[in-house]
């Protein structure tokens, strides 16, 4: 997808765009800008961005639409400097699609990156949480990566950290999980 295959509300979000954010996440906590609408733009469960339908292609694009993502409350929104525009979100807005994993037991440190090159160390500031389907009992993954956004961890990914699992009692009872950083985060009860 072109830039000039953007119109509406987009080409205006584009040119608001700080210029350079070093690679990081803008600092949309500390803008207040006025909402002004909803935006045709939505991500998948899988991670790939749409606008008008289509999926946006260019990765450097998604990258830069990341950076300014914003979640208050249960709404998703693009935040610049002036303006805030509404975007849907069908399960979170990033997943993770790679996994390294170093030191062993408690000393463990995992790091996720998911598909737009965030790093996340999973651990106190980036806990790792399982949602079970209430019909099927699959598993969700997910580790928190900035202010209230997660990503999903990606099947492909949670085979390899179900790998690393340990037991561990908890409160009577046993759990399988995995350490980061000195915290155990359970994934299932051992049965």
């Amino acid at each position: 997808m072109s830039d000039s295959t953007f119109s509406g509300k987009a080409p205006d979000l584009l040119g608001q765009l700080p210029a350079s954010t070093d690679g990081k996440p803008a600092p949309v906590h500390l803008w207040n800008p006025p909402f002004c609408g909803d935006l045709d733009m939505r991500i998948a469960r899988d991670g790939t961005w749409y606008y008008l339908g289509t999926p946006i292609g260019r990765p450097a694009m998604v990258r830069l639409f990341s950076r300014v993502i914003r979640r208050d409350g249960e709404a998703y929104f693009l935040v610049t400097p002036v303006e805030k525009v509404g975007i849907q979100v069908e399960d979170v807005p990033f997943v993770a699609v790679r996994l390294e994993a170093s030191g062993q037991g408690e000393e463990q440190v995992l790091v996720f990156t998911t598909h737009v090159g965030d790093e996340v160390m999973a651990g106190p500031e980036h806990p790792i949480r399982i949602e079970l389907d209430p019909e099927t009992q699959e598993p969700s993954p997910y580790v928190h990566v900035r202010a209230n956004l997660e990503a999903r961890i990606h099947r492909n990914v949670f085979y390899p950290l179900v790998e690393l699992a340990v037991p561990k009692d908890i409160e009577g009872q046993g759990w399988l999980g995995v350490w980061s950083q000195g915290v155990f985060f359970p994934i299932g009860p051992v049965e």
